[in-house]
């Protein structure tokens, strides 16, 4: 039974890759509205209106789920608790990161931000007791050297905000890991339509005690921030669905094309090109993940 169920992870890797593709493409697009809103709306609140509108399509995709309908549409959860704490997570991440976002390049803190592979493979070792060999360990190593060298501590110019991307990378991994962790009966869509609830509760409150709401300034901003909730409910989504089709470890290397896409969308849209602040930095964490997924081919292939 435990053959039967890697190998049918080993044939889920690509379409499990395809998905999380679409995830890393909605997430950014959702990272250039909230870079495009920060400076007139706080990061809890832009938190809270992700979460709210990412609602929408946790539902829609709920309900268009054959095996949710046919088994009755129940909306229990049995490992709730679970599913609560991976809310709890996801709002903290998201926080953290929507800060980081209204201060940073944003090629520079969603580059960060993908330490959360690194984080993902680390992680799913003792949370799910994958067995990480030496030369994956020596990738995740050189990733993080490619992290610390994007944020560089020693610089004169450095700032401690670049840190919080790095807590929302690992916050995410923690939230992805223990996806893994539900009932394989329990459906993708109704164990993200939990956490978005959680999160969405979590953001609200986060919001209250730093201020409140602040007063919606246009219907442009406010078609943004609707914008902004269905990628990044969308985003999630993708990436619950990928992370239950494959290990974790085989999915990190794939994160890492976000970097030069997050480059570049960050050129076009806010003119930002931070040369020096990402490379060579962002080479290592991608050759950390390239390295991963060297290692998992050639296990696959028996070396």
């Amino acid at each position: 039974m435990k053959g039967q169920t890697l190998t049918r992870r080993a044939d889920n890797l690509l379409p499990a890759v395809l998905i999380l593709f679409a995830g890393i493409l909605l997430f950014d697009m959702m990272g250039l509205i909230i870079k495009y809103l920060s400076p007139d709306y706080r990061a809890a609140e832009l938190s809270a209106y992700r979460n709210l509108f990412g609602l929408i399509p946790s539902a829609l995709a709920l309900f268009w789920t054959p095996g949710w309908r046919s088994g009755g549409s129940s909306l229990r959860l049995r490992q709730w608790r679970l599913a609560i704490f991976r809310g709890v997570c996801v709002t903290f991440a998201q926080f953290s990161f929507y800060l980081s976002l209204g201060a940073m390049a944003f090629a520079s803190a969603t580059t960060i931000s993908y330490a959360m592979a690194l984080f993902m493979t680390a992680f799913a070792v003792p949370i799910l007791g994958e067995k990480v060999g030496p030369v994956r360990w020596f990738a995740v190593c050189i990733g993080f050297v490619g992290v610390i060298m994007v944020m560089n501590p020693g610089a004169d110019t450095f700032q401690w905000i670049a840190v919080l991307p790095l807590i929302a990378a690992a916050l995410y991994a923690i939230a992805g890991v223990t996806s893994r962790l539900m009932d394989d009966d329990a459906p993708s869509a109704l164990m993200n339509l939990y956490s978005s609830a959680v999160s969405a509760v979590g953001a609200i409150a986060l919001t209250l005690a730093t201020g409140g709401f602040s007063e919606m300034q246009s219907v442009e901003h406010l078609a943004w921030v609707v914008a902004m909730g269905a990628f990044g409910g969308a985003a999630v989504l993708c990436w619950v669905i990928a992370q239950r089709r494959t290990e974790q470890s085989n999915l990190a290397p794939f994160n890492y094309f976000g970097i030069p896409l997050a480059f570049a969308l960050g050129w076009i849209f806010f003119g930002e090109a931070p040369f020096d602040d990402l490379f060579p930095g962002a080479l290592l964490i991608a050759a950390g993940g390239l390295l991963i997924l060297w290692r998992e081919r050639r296990k696959q292939a028996g070396h």
